[in-house]
């Protein structure tokens, strides 16, 4: 199965597919911290991702935070890879995950808080890594800039030590 699989699943249909453990977090956080099984580590056994939650005194709010952070794991983790002809400004402009990150003049511009966000990480992502780790052929693809490519992946620190993972893996300098 593929990421583009389980990104469709339902909160419910996703946790089906976890194991789910509780427990006590240690660290501050008042009298009731270390009373209550607040904490949660969110294991999805069909990706080999783990993701925990435990800033919440409430077991359900950190549930529902593994299960956002799952989510976000899934597009940052794994690759789906590109066909050849599918590395092309025509095909990626029409992308149904990658269309929404679109300003008016084709710059990828949307923040992390934005639900199509990540989707758009997994796509740039993937055609990062079918051009292996190139920053400007994948502006190029991408039909932006490769500052305005920088900046997309500069928004959120896990996506910038992704795509520098990435541009190790293929031999490159991580980006600065």
């Amino acid at each position: 199965m593929t990421r583009s699989f389980w990104s469709r699943l339902t909160a419910e249909q996703l946790l089906a597919q976890c194991e789910i453990d509780t427990y006590r977090a240690s660290g501050p956080g008042g009298q009731k911290r270390n009373k209550t099984s607040s904490a949660v580590r969110v294991r999805h056994p069909p990706s080999g991702i783990i993701v925990i939650a435990e800033e919440s005194r409430s077991q359900h709010e950190n549930r529902a935070r593994g299960l956002r952070r799952l989510r976000q794991a899934l597009y940052l983790k794994l690759r789906e890879p590109l066909a050849p002809e599918n590395l092309t400004a025509e095909f990626l402009a029409e992308h149904p995950e990658l269309a929404p990150a679109r300003d008016s003049q084709g710059r990828l511009h949307l923040s992390p808080r934005d639900p199509r966000f990540w989707p758009a990480v997994g796509v740039v992502l993937d055609v990062l890594c079918s051009l292996q780790g190139r920053l400007r052929e994948t502006a190029e693809v991408l039909g932006t800039t490769t500052a305005n490519l920088g900046d997309f992946l500069r928004s959120h620190d896990k996506v910038w030590e992704q795509a520098n993972q990435l541009r190790i893996q293929f031999g490159h300098k991580p980006l600065r």
